[in-house]
């Protein structure tokens, strides 16, 4: 429409010429034409995905429909990301409480200080005397004024000449005890959600109580491959923070040369803390199934996920869309129920439930969105954890079983009817058929 607008009016291209002002290209037909055409080209690699990938598109709605499923008939799973979040809770408030410890670790120094050296008396103060605050006298000074005030902590000797080393440690661990719970966590929800895919009749071979059960286990066989998994991604993370003080320092440094060098370094090291993220939560996931060290379930997880590369990303994809959705419901109706109770629009008949006359109202309605998010971020991290586990216990069980007696399929008929396949009753049901 715009562009027959424009080509009705002679609007082209040579009538503008080159100029810097880009908003006068929006008046002529070429841009339209241009734009209706990367279009069309969009819409036809669209659709051609969606015609070669129904398949594997229908596969991911199957899985995710039976992820919704998996979590209905294990709605405890529901409330562990509040165990993951007291557990941070517990490593930010140790790291804070560690870092002030440190901070304050030197001896107390005061000096002797005078507010106003123009004083009589009071000249010959420099507040480079030191002092005792207990026993201190202003008279003895001369200066009737004069105090004894706090300056700083003491910074000399081997222990305060360490504490930026001792801060840094202190960091690293930090981020160790922040890695280990999260991956804590998706470990103990992966055993959980593995536990219903491997029940051949669902809901009745899932066992009782199984995020308690994946709990223990996780604690009792699979400590050391977490706390490899998370020290792993926290050196990188470490390498990151010296990148990102090295930029900071050299932020005035006119060198192009090291200015770029950083920059890639940042952004390879960026690339390489999301690989190992995303490696790290299925190995988690192989380690819950199968129950072998880190290093041995991130290779068989890499492997699975590369012969099946394409199921990977195209559920990925949807997983990713259908969550962002979620998440912008939650948050988008919770900050509209927010803005009309705060704002007074919302009309509510009892005053015990009325909002405050507020004069500025999107400060609490920022931090209601802000604080809606986290909570609607920790409860679908469970919803995706359950997608990806059934996703690689699907793809395991498709290389491990054919569909006989001695090996059945454990997946839903769902899947298996869009796979065509199909699990083969035994020998002994097949005779008896034969024989009817």
């Amino acid at each position: 429409m715009e562009y027959d607008t424009f080509n009705k009016q002679g609007a082209t291209i040579a009538n503008v010429g080159f100029t810097t002002n880009l908003s006068a290209y929006g008046s002529v037909k070429e841009t339209w034409l241009a734009i209706f055409i990367i279009l069309v080209v969009v819409e036809v690699v669209l659709l051609l995905l969606l015609l070669f990938l129904r398949k594997r598109i229908l596969i991911a709605i199957a899985l995710i429909k039976e992820a919704s499923r998996a979590i209905g008939y294990i709605m405890s799973s529901l409330f562990y990301p509040i165990v993951t979040f007291v557990l941070l809770v517990v490593c930010v408030a140790y790291w804070g409480i560690t870092a002030l410890y440190l901070a304050t670790s030197g001896a107390p120094l005061y000096v002797i200080s005078a507010p106003n050296n123009s004083t009589p008396g009071c000249s010959n103060i420099t507040g480079n005397t030191t002092c005792d605050p207990v026993g201190f006298n202003s008279s003895s000074t001369g200066c009737q004024e004069s105090r004894c005030i706090f300056y700083k902590y003491n910074t000399e000797g081997i222990f305060q000449q360490n504490l930026f080393n001792l801060q840094i440690y202190n960091v690293f661990g930090f981020l160790w005890c922040i890695n280990f719970v999260i991956a804590l966590g998706q470990c103990v929800l992966a055993g959980t959600f593995a536990s219903y895919y491997w029940a051949f009749h669902k809901p009745k071979d899932i066992p009782y109580f199984p995020v308690s059960g994946a709990f223990m286990r996780t604690l009792r066989y699979h400590t050391g491959s977490l706390a490899f998994g998370s020290l792993i991604l926290t050196i990188v993370q470490m390498i990151r923070i010296v990148l990102e003080y090295l930029d900071h320092k050299l932020k005035g440094a006119q060198n192009p040369c090291t200015r770029f060098l950083l920059c890639c370094l940042k952004c390879c090291f960026w690339c390489l803390e999301k690989f190992i993220k995303f490696l790290n939560r299925n190995a988690y996931i192989m380690i819950a199934v199968y129950g072998k060290n880190f290093c041995v379930s991130a290779k068989n997880a890499f492997k699975l996920l590369m012969r099946n590369i394409v199921r990977v990303v195209v559920l990925d994809k949807i997983t990713d869309l259908l969550i962002f959705f979620g998440k912008l419901i939650v948050v988008g109706g919770v900050g509209v129920l927010a803005f009309f109770f705060f704002s007074g629009r919302l009309p509510i008949p009892n005053d015990a439930f009325k909002s405050p006359t507020l004069n500025y109202y999107w400060i609490p309605i920022l931090t209601v969105v802000v604080g809606s998010y986290m909570i609607a971020q920790g409860f679908f991290s469970v919803y995706n954890m359950c997608v990806d586990t059934l996703f690689l216990c699907f793809l395991e069980d498709l290389e491990r079983n054919d569909g006989s007696a001695e090996k059945p399929y454990y997946m839903p008929k769902s899947l298996m009817s869009i796979l065509n396949k199909k699990n083969r009753p035994p020998k002994t049901e097949e005779k008896k058929k034969k024989k009817k």
